[in-house]
């Protein structure tokens, strides 16, 4: 089963392989435990992120809450994502044709922290039509999407949600985990951008159009067991 998910996530493999790679070399410098304890807490760790990758939510741990963590953000110069992203392959392929950019970020987080997605959303002109906008979090040397909508025609508002406190709009789960270990988070937007009436327009005119967003994390401290 693990090698079927593995050959279906190449980027998750080689992900995998590094995590595994760096984990010998910390056992080197140890004391090793009892080699069926070793193997159990390997393969349950690797079923924890296969498991939390393939889920989307990664709600497999367990959380004392901190404080939150308000972002506010106003845009910067379009620029094409430089990260692959795991579970959104079509933002992988609108980027090597220079078809997506960083929209906003990306925002430094503390790794040694947990977060999910309390709230967030944006402000952009209700003409502009034709893109994708996502919220992405860093995950190791790749990021990972953690909800995004497409904007299409018959919006009358600047407002846009992505989350909302209880429900994720693209996945409709209650709770939206960033990954483990995660540093930085940022907002994509992908597509063939137009404005309504008058056709293709560029990047450049889509970051003229936004105007900022929100973003409310919920702080996390992980329980070891």
């Amino acid at each position: 089963e693990e090698g079927r998910i593995l050959k279906a996530q190449p980027l998750l493999k080689a992900f995998k392989e590094q995590t595994e790679e760096n984990r010998n070399k910390v056992n080197a410098n140890t004391t090793s435990g009892p080699s069926s304890l070793t193997g159990k807490s390997k393969d349950h760790n690797d079923f924890k992120l296969i498991t939390s990758v393939l889920e989307g939510n990664f709600a497999n741990c367990k959380y004392r809450a901190l404080d939150q963590k308000e972002i506010d953000g106003e845009g910067m110069p379009p620029m094409p994502p430089e990260r692959l992203c795991l579970n959104n392959k079509r933002l992988n392929i609108w980027a090597n044709e220079n078809k997506a950019v960083i929209l906003d970020g990306p925002f430094e987080l503390d790794p040694s922290r947990r977060y999910s997605v309390d709230s967030t959303g944006l402000k952009i002109a209700a003409r502009i039509k034709g893109i994708s906008v996502g919220l992405f979090a860093y995950f190791g040397p790749y990021v990972v999407q953690i909800s995004a909508l497409f904007l299409g025609c018959g919006r009358e508002k600047e407002e846009v949600s992505l989350i909302k406190r209880g429900v994720n709009f693209l996945t409709m789960e209650s709770i939206s985990m960033l990954p483990p270990k995660c540093n930085g988070i940022m907002l994509v937007a992908w597509g063939e951008p137009e404005r309504q009436y008058e056709g293709r327009v560029t990047w450049a005119d889509v970051k003229e159009s936004y105007r900022g967003k929100k973003l409310v994390l919920n702080q996390y401290e992980e329980l070891v067991e």
